[in-house]
């Protein structure tokens, strides 16, 4: 056991020269600058990840002596490093060649030096300035001789030690090895670091080097140079102390919580400052990435913690973060109220005072007494957080830990602070008291989950409409306001429209018939049959969510398979099978996602028979393949609405791979059909499926659907007249109200319209673009993260830094709550926006309503900065 022995050496040496020095020195203060001399020797002496437990240590002034604090930050960026002969040698050894073959200058003395490697400042020959981390000669071995050897004195505790049992060390010890070992792996910390800065493209105030992937080996890494002041002189930064350290939590907490993949190790010598108080991250080695389960368990247990819903917090931080024993299952009661009382104590009476260390602590002596365990997805976090929390105390001694966490943990909050929320309401009873006497008179009897009562973003203020018109709406109180919801979708031309009003008063003259044939059944047929190239036949329904399920039993009925292929965000309606990964609920990797309910109640069998891709992953599309002979069908939006973006190429090979492989493609146009052009999505890029669902638009305001498409699906629920043959051959779509005279007179009229007055699309994409250039303007001029995507009618908007390429990316980096609060602003300002993460405009708003919309844009977003809703 050579470390052991070297171990017992250093301790021996360094205690004896700290006991010589004490002898010698009466001084008090004195004497702990000697012992901290002889804990830096001592960690120095053993190796990297002595050091690294230094550097961690030097970050807690609130639990260390000043001077051991003081001493121990030298581990951050000025340990031993390698003598210039080496470096050169070192340099050589990973180019292959001279070391002026590559750079024109060279500093062959290092800039920084930590526990694994050391950084110079170089140029290359074209001129650009780089850093070159290089990996000390050594280091891989003695990582791994020291994991080796503190992995049996772990386990040795563990086995002799009965108290040491309850802390799982062995299991924690094998997690923080596993994120420990890649640190002298420069490839490997090269790919971290270049997630990381796709993470932080854009974003305000944080900067990451760029790497320059042809200069990467296994030991050294070359990066983009990037100056700034060291986190251990903070003090020195030319910015207010304490947004310096909100700004770093902040970021802390957005790789955690928003991103999922985070720095491992964010002390002091990891981070450098501008004096613009922008912070550039480095150093890789030790990064974190947390499962989509992770996340969302970690963010469900701070929202009950925020709520202060102990019990709730309690059994969700068992369910996420705890491997439970027969004997905490068997006195569970008395665990739960010991729980919370922990939790009770450092979230809310503690909560000024708030150490993650501290809590943890409590949490595994509580744990230890009923035999159960920490799991070991949360020691990765722990270390972020024992890392970051130290340093920001340092930045801002007085920083209330808690409370800005708040801030980021409650994203999915539907409200402001309780001072904002309290002015709101004082407001919106002097703006809208009769609306608001109609939300309370609502409550009562009716559920209305379409806009009062929406799932996961419920409507703290829903306007009531009295009359509609154009592009606006009027509520009970004579407010007029913008409408940039137009019913989700249907109102394309806005409301009362003259040629859709003409239609339905004539229609209701002759009589509401359902159930019965009638001529404009057969007239909107023939305009939807007509208006798709490939489509034969027509089949009427009453919404998009029944389109839906009918071309999905239409293909398993047509395949004989019962599988289908769904995209991960793509909201197919309120079905089971439409709700599958749909909404803020994910499973599985990015690149392989696994299906997972939409809602409560779905059916298991449903969701395990669904097989869910990534729109846009060419290379996940060969999961069909794999799925071939299972499959029924490939469903999903050809321009996800949600977040509003076309990709022409995915489509075609998809087109391409579904015709190859015989499965049925489906296009969900409910909302884009007739809306982004006559004839949606399809027409536009010239790439058609087998069957098309449709909704909204064509049902002039009036609750319509209908499935378009290739005659041999279609044919699927005709009657071949022999009631056996059917049973065994046909599938069964049915309803009331399909097809009925009043709804299909409007869809024909509306559609009749569009057919003969082109311009209007043209019109609404210019009107699209006049005004997403004006709130992105609006957003950069105040320096707020926004993502506005726009085309064709269709706004998709969210508060975030990232421009996210998948859907789960896009959730997860969204501030829902400054995206919730944003309808409310707009509301004070007479426009009508949904609290979803979309909204439109129609053909009847006009320039002048642009700007309108424009202007309580901007009065929202400063307002909004006043109220504190985004960190700066």
């Amino acid at each position: 056991m050579p470390h052991l022995v070297k171990a017992a050496s250093a301790t021996a040496l360094e205690t004896a020269k700290y006991a010589l020095a004490r002898v010698r020195e009466r001084d008090a203060a004195t004497r702990d600058q000697r012992r901290a001399d002889a804990i830096l020797a001592f960690l120095t002496r053993m190796g990297p990840l002595y050091i690294k437990i230094g550097q961690i240590a030097a970050t807690r002034s609130d639990l260390l002596p000043a001077e051991w604090v003081s001493t121990l930050r030298s581990l951050h960026d000025r340990t031993p490093h390698m003598s210039p002969q080496r470096t050169r040698r070192a340099v050589e050894r990973e180019l292959g060649d001279a070391l002026e073959s590559v750079f024109s200058a060279f500093e062959l003395r290092p800039v920084a030096s930590a526990s694994v490697a050391q950084v110079h400042k170089a140029t290359l020959r074209d001129g650009r300035e780089v850093a070159v981390k290089l990996v000390k000669d050594g280091v891989p071995a003695q990582i791994e001789e020291s994991l080796r050897t503190l992995g049996t004195l772990v386990r040795l505790v563990h086995r002799g030690v009965p108290r040491a049992r309850g802390l799982n060390l062995p299991t924690r010890f094998d997690e923080l090895a596993r994120l420990l070992r890649p640190q002298a792996d420069m490839k490997h910390e090269a790919r971290q670091q270049q997630r990381i800065h796709t993470n932080f493209a854009d974003h305000p105030y944080v900067r990451v080097p760029a790497v320059l992937p042809e200069l990467v080996t296994g030991r050294m890494l070359v990066m983009e140079f990037m100056d700034g002041i060291p986190g251990n002189r903070a003090e020195t930064v030319g910015f207010p102390r304490e947004r310096l350290a909100r700004r770093l939590q902040d970021v802390v907490y957005t790789m955690l919580y928003m991103h999922g993949f985070s720095h491992g190790d964010p002390h002091p010598g990891n981070i450098l400052f501008t004096p613009e108080g922008e912070l550039v991250l480095l150093d890789f080695g030790v990064t974190v990435e947390l499962s989509e389960n992770e996340k969302w368990g970690l963010s469900s247990f701070y929202y009950a913690c925020i709520r202060k819903e102990w019990s709730l917090a309690s059994e969700r931080f068992t369910r996420h973060f705890v491997l439970t024993s027969p004997e905490l299952e068997a006195r569970r009661a008395e665990y739960d109220r010991q729980m919370v009382e922990i939790l009770r104590h450092h979230f809310d009476i503690n909560s000024t005072q708030w150490s993650s260390m501290t809590y943890v602590g409590d949490v595994l002596k509580l744990l230890g007494q009923y035999d159960a365990q920490y799991t070991t997805n949360f020691t990765k976090v722990e270390l972020v957080f024992l890392s970051s929390e130290g340093f920001v105390t340092q930045i801002d001694p007085g920083i209330n830990i808690w409370a800005n966490a708040r801030k980021f943990t409650d994203r999915y909050s539907p409200y402001m602070s309780a001072e904002v929320e309290s002015r709101f309401a004082a407001g919106f009873a002097q703006q809208m008291p009769a609306t608001l006497e109609l939300r309370e008179r609502a409550r009562d009897t009716l559920v209305a989950p379409g806009h009062a009562d929406r799932y996961f973003f419920p409507s703290s203020f829903p306007v009531f409409v009295r009359q509609a018109s154009g592009g606006r709406v009027r509520d009970f109180d004579g407010n007029d306001y913008l409408d940039l919801c137009g019913g989700y979708g249907p109102h394309l031309l806005g409301y009362a429209h003259p040629a859709i009003n003409t239609a339905i008063s004539s229609a209701l003259e002759r009589g509401l018939v359902n159930g019965i044939g009638n001529p404009h059944e057969v007239e909107l047929a023939e305009l939807l049959v007509d208006s798709l190239p490939t489509a034969e036949k027509a089949l009427m329904c009453n919404s998009g969510t029944e389109a839906i399920l009918f071309a999905v039993r239409m293909c398993r009925g047509y395949r004989r398979r019962s599988m289908v292929a769904k995209f991960e965000g793509h909201y197919h309606g309120f079905s089971d099978q439409g709700m599958v990964s749909s909404w803020f609920r994910f499973s599985g990797e990015k690149d392989r996602p696994e299906p997972i309910a939409g809602s409560l109640g779905s059916d298991p069998g449903t969701v395990d028979n669904t097989l869910v891709l990534q729109y846009g992953d060419l290379g996940g599309l060969s999961r069909l393949r794999e799925h071939a002979d299972e499959l029924a069908c490939v469903l999903l939006e050809p321009m996800p609405t949600s977040v509003v973006t076309l990709d022409v190429p995915f489509l075609a090979e998809l087109r391409a791979l579904c015709t190859e492989l015989g499965i049925p493609l489906v296009f969900d146009e409910v909302v884009s059909g007739f809306r982004v052009a006559y004839g949606g999505v399809q027409s536009m890029v010239d790439i058609h499926p087998d069957l098309t669902c449709l909704g909204k638009v064509i049902g002039g305001g009036l609750p319509c659907g209908a499935v378009v498409g290739r005659a041999e699906f279609i044919d699927m629920a005709k009657s071949s007249q022999d009631p056996f043959y059917d049973y065994e051959n046909k599938v069964f779509a049915g309803g009331t109200l399909s097809g009925n005279s009043l709804t299909c007179a409007a869809g024909s009229a509306v559609l009749r319209h569009l057919q003969g007055n082109p311009q209007l699309y043209t019109q609404l994409e210019e009107n699209t673009r006049t005004l997403a250039a004006m709130l992105r303007e609006s957003a950069l001029q105040r320096d707020i993260a926004c993502r506005i995507n726009a085309r064709n009618s269709i706004f998709s908007l969210t508060f975030s830094h990232r421009e996210a390429t998948l859907y789960r990316e896009r959730m997860a980096g969204s501030n829902f709550k400054a995206t919730i609060a944003l309808a409310y602003y707009m509301r004070k300002h007479q426009v009508y926006l949904p609290e979803l993460h979309s909204f439109l405009i129609s053909a009847a708003h006009t320039a002048g309503d642009l700007d309108e919309i424009a202007g309580a844009f901007e009065k929202s977003l400063d307002e909004m900065l006043t109220d504190g809703l985004f960190v700066v």
